[in-house]
């Protein structure tokens, strides 16, 4: 774990809308079918120097609270696809936490580690609920930036 800062910077991708609870049951779940509309409709249009984004922002509150995800990159072709949106992830300091193993798993299992160290009491961070992102470095590779004050 570290901190880093960053300035602000674009992405591109589909966005749903959905809160932690309903990603617990599998009906209500929508991350999962965003992952494979992106990879279905813009997976072969990426350029091989694109990044793969996973961004979480627009918080209605905290964790409990619904939200948006974005299933993205920071290079799509000028091809349009269709229903892609723009997001801009804040400037500011990140939490980083990184993660090695087969995907999906790694990155919930991540999560969890996230939301166990915010809940330790005497957590030396508080969380910024503006954007927060996983950035898949590879096929088995992903750090998770939490935005912080």
């Amino acid at each position: 774990m570290k901190i880093q800062h960053l300035d602000g910077f674009e992405l591109a991708g589909f966005v749903t809308r959905t809160k932690n609870a309903d990603e617990m049951e599998p009906a209500k779940a929508k991350i999962g079918n965003l992952w494979q509309r992106f990879y279905g409709e813009a997976g072969a249009l990426l350029p091989a120097e694109s990044k793969v984004y996973g961004v979480y922002s627009n918080y209605e509150s905290d964790a409990s609270g619904e939200f948006d995800v974005l299933a993205g990159a920071d290079v799509l072709t000028g091809q349009a696809i269709s229903g892609v949106e723009a997001i801009t992830v804040q400037p500011g300091r990140y939490l980083v936490f990184s993660g090695e193993g087969e995907m999906p798993g790694v990155v919930i299992a991540l999560w969890g580690q996230i939301w166990q160290y915010f809940n330790e009491s005497g957590c030396p961070y508080q969380r910024a609920y503006q954007t927060d992102f996983e950035y898949y470095k590879s096929e088995s590779q992903v750090e998770i930036y939490i935005g912080i004050h």
